[in-house]
């Protein structure tokens, strides 16, 4: 694979879900978020695009945030590990088949 294939499967669409994933596993702040979202897909998303992302999912009831200083910390509220179970019964039920059958 090349550069030809970088954007071939552009995740924005799975932002949030990858979001709440990450937070599943602990507590993060944005930086956090964006420095693991890059090591797991190679590229760093901009803060343009995380902050409004989680403002999102607190809006939703999804994630809370804790102030320290200048720094937020989010995660993971009752609600939003209910969304999460159901955000990963979703892909499997919409995806399996792409890794069972490779079709």
């Amino acid at each position: 694979m090349g550069k030809d294939y970088d954007n071939c499967c552009d995740m924005r669409g799975m932002l949030s879900f990858l979001i709440l994933f990450l937070l599943s596993k602990k507590p993060m702040n944005g930086v956090e978020i964006a420095e693991d979202i890059e090591r797991r897909k190679g590229t760093k998303p901009s803060p343009g695009t995380i902050y409004p992302a989680l403002k999102g999912l607190r809006e939703m009831g999804f994630v809370k945030e804790k102030k320290s200083g200048k720094t937020v910390t989010y995660s993971l509220t009752s609600k939003g590990k209910d969304a999460l179970r159901l955000a990963k019964q979703r892909f499997c039920a919409t995806f399996m088949d792409v890794f069972v059958n490779g079709k």
